[in-house]
């Protein structure tokens, strides 16, 4: 095992790794298949195995969470015929409740220790999520008040775009397609489909329609994966005209 700023320079580069492999696992970039489970139950069993070298690490913890907290949802995200469920139509008696007990158990165990990190925040973030019994539940402000502090902590225009999101639920659509609006001159946007299928999800909340389409056909065209082409342009083609 390497030590001091050796140890830390590569827990850091392993951690954020492991990251992206259940990331792929999770939702897969390319293909045919929405979750990859051969990578995403891979990077929980070498979290676990990291966790247990490293206890007293609160963001190897917290990527752990993460990891229980995502992937406890896997059963609800795809229907019958493989088609994408988003997270508010899930049916959440499908999710794993001991994987989202160990998961909230974590988030308690590290959030107090030490300086907060990304993974315990995006952690906490899922936390949340999970322990609403409803989608309605979801409590909305503290999912906006912790994507601030992740936003502090480690900016980027994902992180971004996902508080977009938590605008819209706390403030409505159009504050949110305004956080949105932000990201339009990022090149590190201009290579997925992530804005634009957000975007038409809060012009469809907002009652656009036709930009709403105009915004999911677009983001059907960007990305490699079959499943997101699909719901995508299925979301563009139940709007109504």
């Amino acid at each position: 095992m390497p030590a001091g700023d050796a140890m830390a320079a590569r827990l850091g580069a392993v951690s954020h790794v492991l990251y992206l492999i259940f990331s792929e696992g999770y939702a897969a970039s390319a293909g045919p298949e929405l979750i990859r489970t051969d990578l995403s139950s891979e990077a929980i069993r070498l979290t676990r195995m990291l966790r247990g070298l490293v206890p007293d690490d609160t963001e190897v913890t917290g990527l752990l969470a993460l990891m229980l907290l995502t992937d406890a949802r896997r059963a609800a995200r795809t229907g019958p015929a493989g088609e994408i469920v988003p997270l508010d139509q899930q049916d959440r008696s499908l999710w794993n409740r001991p994987a989202i007990a160990e998961g909230v158990a974590l988030v308690s165990e590290t959030l107090p220790r030490a300086r907060i990190g990304p993974y315990q925040v995006q952690a906490a973030i899922a936390a949340v999520h999970d322990e609403a019994p409803t989608a309605a539940d979801t409590d909305w402000p503290q999912i906006l008040a912790l994507y601030e502090v992740l936003e502090h902590v480690t900016p980027s225009p994902v992180v971004t775009l996902n508080r977009a999101v938590a605008v819209a639920m706390v403030d409505g659509p159009r504050a949110g397609l305004a956080v949105l609006g932000t990201l339009d001159a990022d090149a590190r946007m201009t290579q997925t489909h992530r804005l634009e299928a957000v975007r038409g999800h809060l012009l469809e909340l907002a009652g656009d329609t036709a930009a709403a389409r105009d915004s999911y056909q677009r983001a059907a065209r960007m990305t490699a994966s079959v499943p997101e082409q699909r719901y995508l342009t299925l979301r563009a083609a139940r709007l109504p005209r």
